[in-house]
């Protein structure tokens, strides 16, 4: 196994709950009220849709995806999302710092170094929304490929939250099962003072529609017990995954760089907080000139 590369889940197109408009020039992020499949080849006018998206989208009400009928590919909840603070350099797109509340992985003069992390907000080194929550969720959708993915990514504390609780409660009430259990992902609203009473989408994960709880579990002993008898070893392909995703001191993928700064940072906002007085810009000259980067 290459060092520094970290291998991740086979993806095989995105989720996302919005899209990039161009507006003056510049491409911006747009929310929207409905989930989207795409492929992984992008076209001038945007991202060309998965076949998926089509296929779910004909059953949906007013053809608008707002459910997901997906499986987890790992029965360790941590390993089908990963979240982390994550400070981006927003030119580059490649991740500067990386931490969980406690500790973190930061780009220094001396190389990567761990450091106490004490969250976006009492940040020095990260703060004016230079790092976010980000969270990484690879699902499985449809039947086509046993050990390919789905990848939905956000920086919303929502549903990285809300991910979070449901995907660490399924695996405590399937006995450590999450891999057989049917869910799906599923769009909800809310809105907040914040919003300016306007709703604000954020993703949850529920059991599949018409199966309860109950239900739920019994289908993944089952499944587990016959996948189990088939040979497959879902214990060895989660260590593998671990191993995996471990390999590398930060997880991003090259092809994934274009998308993280498009994505989560507008060009505007990039072209405001690049200033001389910006974070990043303080980290460039300090890495020139050899000084020790602040905490």
């Amino acid at each position: 196994m290459i060092k520094g590369l970290a291998i991740t889940p086979p993806v095989l197109g995105r989720i996302s709950i919005g899209r990039v408009v161009e507006k003056n020039g510049i491409r911006l992020p747009k929310k929207d009220d409905q989930f989207t499949i795409t492929s992984q080849i992008q076209e001038k006018d945007g991202w060309v849709l998965h076949p998926m998206d089509e296929e779910l989208r004909k059953d949906a009400p007013n053809s608008k995806l707002r459910t997901i009928p997906v499986r987890m590919l790992f029965n360790l909840a941590d390993l089908n999302l990963r979240a982390e603070y994550t400070m981006f350099d927003r030119k580059s797109g490649r991740p500067m710092c990386v931490g969980n509340g406690d500790t973190c992985k930061r780009l220094t003069q001396s190389g990567v170094q761990s450091l106490p992390c004490p969250g976006p907000t009492l940040c020095e080194f990260g703060k004016g929304g230079l790092c976010k929550p980000y969270g990484r969720l690879n699902v499985k959708v449809g039947d086509d490929d046993d050990l390919g993915t789905f990848i939905f990514r956000t920086t919303g504390y929502n549903s990285i939250r809300t991910l979070s609780a449901r995907l660490s409660y399924y695996q405590a009430v399937s006995g450590g099962l999450l891999a057989y259990m049917p869910l799906e992902l599923k769009l909800r609203a809310k809105s907040t003072t914040q919003s300016h009473r306007t709703p604000i989408y954020y993703v949850d994960l529920v059991i599949k529609e018409g199966v309860s709880l109950q239900e739920a579990v019994a289908e993944a002993r089952e499944k587990a017990r016959q996948v189990k008898e088939e040979g497959v070893d879902q214990a060895a392909l989660d260590a593998a995954a671990a191993k995996g995703f471990g390999n590398a001191l930060f997880e991003y993928d090259e092809d994934e760089i274009n998308q993280v700064v498009e994505e989560f940072y507008p060009a505007a906002a990039a072209e405001d907080s690049l200033g001389n007085n910006s974070v990043v810009s303080r980290l460039r000259k300090n890495l020139d000139s050899k000084k020790q980067v602040p905490i």
